[in-house]
C-alpha cells in the first residue's frame, strides 16, 4: 500500500472517530449523503454517486461477496434507487446477517441525511451471495419490504482498519 493512502485513511478514521463521537445536537445539526459518510467512516476514497462505486473500485480495492468489518456493501442503482447506495458494515453477526452504519437512508424524526448506527441487513438472495438485501428501515422499526440489489463488498486496506482500531474508536457504538 502507498504511504499516502494509509495516512489519508488514518485521517479519515480519526476524523470519522470525532465526527461520530459528537454531541447530539452537532450530529443531528449536519445532513449527511450516504457516499461521503461512507467514505469518512471507512477510509474507502471514492468520490462520486454511490451507484459508481463498484466500478470506481476496481484496481484500486478489493472486492467480494463475504461481509467483513469496515467493508462498505455496494446496492446498485434501480428505479427506487438511482443514485444508489454505499454502507459500511460495522458487525457481521453471521453469513448472512450484518450490522451497518450508514447515511440518508431512513426519515429519523422526520428528517433526511440522518446516521444510523449498527442497524440490521439480511441477505435474501437466493444464491446466499449478498446480491440482494433487506435493510432496517427506522420508520416502521422492522427491516423493509424491498430486496434491495447490491453489487457485493468494497474492502477497506487493511492498513485503515487497523488504523480504526488504533484510534480506539468503536463501530457497534
Amino acid at each position: 500500500m502507498k504511504r499516502n493512502t494509509f495516512w489519508a485513511g488514518l485521517a479519515a478514521m480519526l476524523l470519522a472517530s470525532m465526527t461520530l463521537t459528537a454531541t447530539p445536537a452537532a450530529a443531528q445539526s449536519q445532513y449527511w449523503q450516504c457516499a461521503p459518510f461512507a467514505r469518512m467512516f471507512s477510509g474507502i476514497q471514492l468520490f462520486g454517486r454511490a451507484a459508481d462505486w463498484w466500478a470506481q473500485a476496481a484496481g484500486k480495492y478489493q472486492r467480494g461477496q463475504t461481509p467483513k468489518v469496515g467493508s462498505v456493501l455496494s446496492f446498485r442503482s434501480f428505479r427506487a434507487m438511482p443514485a444508489g447506495h454505499v454502507a459500511t458494515v460495522s458487525q457481521v453477526v453471521d453469513a448472512r446477517t450484518v450490522k451497518l452504519t450508514h447515511a440518508n437512508w431512513s426519515l429519523i424524526n422526520g428528517r433526511r441525511g440522518q446516521v444510523e448506527h449498527d442497524v440490521t441487513a439480511i441477505d435474501v438472495s437466493e444464491a446466499g451471495d449478498w446480491s440482494k438485501v433487506r435493510v432496517w428501515w427506522g420508520p416502521t422499526k422492522s427491516l423493509g419490504m424491498t430486496a434491495y440489489p447490491t453489487n457485493g463488498f468494497i474492502y477497506a486496506a487493511a492498513d485503515a482498519a487497523k488504523a480504526l482500531v488504533a484510534t480506539g474508536a468503536s463501530l457497534a457504538d
